[in-house]
């Protein structure tokens, strides 16, 4: 018959056109407690470049002491004896800004409110991989600095890549109130006889 259709869906279930995505709400304290382990090695590549560099100047080194090496051909080898020298300096000083860096960022973005999740998701490596490639990439190495960015925002550690995982970080407010429900519900479990329960204020 016309104008006769399916009847209307009740009103509880009918489809919200501006419906949002679920977001996951993020402490704005950050983690509490101190860092996972450091679950890397060395990184390997910049030592044996630093091992190979002063191996190469302790050689040069060894080849001025040569009693026929004279004229043009002293001043040649030792211009290369400092440039040996120089590279070898360079790379045992990138080594030690690099570990230096690794431990601080490290430390710093556990503290952080997406550390919740990594937490979570047990992202221990993935973040240690981050820190690695950022730690290059301060000292130096753009194409470290292309790798950091990209692992970046796997981590949601820009407002776009935690848009895109669906994390917010919760409000102030909110976060204050969490936290006062937690420390009520801390109270709720004590004992009670816990003699801090007998306490009153002297007036």
């Amino acid at each position: 018959m016309g104008g006769m259709g399916p009847a209307p869906k009740p009103e509880g279930a009918r489809r919200r056109r501006n419906a949002t995505v679920a977001m996951t709400s993020l402490p704005p304290e950050g983690r509490k407690g101190r860092a996972p382990r450091w679950p890397l090695s060395d990184d390997v590549v910049l030592i044996a470049r630093r091992d190979l560099a002063q191996r190469k100047a302790d050689e040069l080194e060894l080849a001025l002491l040569e009693p026929d090496l004279k004229g043009r051909a002293k001043v040649a080898a030792e211009k290369k004896a400092d440039a040996a020298r120089e590279a070898a300096l360079i790379l045992t000083k990138q080594v030690e800004a690099q570990q230096e860096i690794e431990g601080e960022l490290w430390r710093d973005l556990w503290k952080t409110p997406q550390a919740v999740m990594w937490q979570q998701l047990s992202w221990t490596r993935e973040v240690a991989q981050y820190v690695r490639w950022k730690s290059r990439a301060e000292t130096g190495d753009l194409d470290a600095a292309k790798e950091a960015r990209q692992l970046g925002d796997r981590l949601g550690l820009t407002p776009l890549a935690m848009l895109r995982l669906r994390w917010t970080i919760a409000d102030a407010d909110e976060g204050k109130a969490a936290s006062r429900k937690r420390s009520a519900a801390g109270v709720r479990r004590q004992r009670p006889d816990d003699p801090r329960f007998t306490l009153h204020a002297v007036e």
